[in-house]
């Protein structure tokens, strides 16, 4: 619905075979790098997190990007980041700790992020439940799903 509404404005704003998600930690560790000791990692933090239901009212913006904010995933984002300190969420372009949120919209100019806003501003409010952490690889196909985990 929210990916929906951004790709109205200009398909190339959402990112082809990812749905809606929360990102908790992008970059992560390179797909090439990953190990089954990181797969392990990732299924203990997230038995080590509750499922939440998601409550999506908050649009926020920065230059290029529209989101809604998703203050209950909050904990569980911060899990993954305590978890490995040393990658810098998104490359440290939002700060060190920036809010967890579902990507609407990405590389917007300013008049698209606006009718953006507003396309998303007439959805919310919306509830959504999060109930697994997925990690997910760049592939020369697009987006694939390389992991699930559950929360607890």
């Amino acid at each position: 619905m929210l990916l929906e509404a951004a790709g109205q404005v200009d398909p190339r704003l959402v990112r082809p075979g990812l749905p809606a998600h929360v990102t908790v930690l992008y970059p992560f560790v390179p797909a090439g790098e990953l190990t089954d000791e990181t797969d392990r990692a990732i299924r203990g933090l997230a038995r080590s997190i509750p499922a939440a239901d998601v409550h999506l009212a908050r649009i926020m913006t920065e230059p290029g990007f529209v989101s809604v904010h998703a203050a209950e995933l909050e904990p569980a984002v911060s899990t993954f980041r305590d978890h490995w300190p040393q990658l810098r969420p998104y490359g440290g372009r939002f700060g060190a700790a920036p809010a967890a949120h579902v990507t609407v919209a990405m590389g917007c100019d300013d008049s698209q992020a606006e009718r953006v806003s507003e396309l998303v501003s007439g959805l919310l409010p919306l509830r959504a439940r999060a109930e697994a952490v997925h990690v997910v690889a760049l592939t020369e196909r697009g987006w694939k799903r390389r992991l699930s985990a559950p929360f607890c």
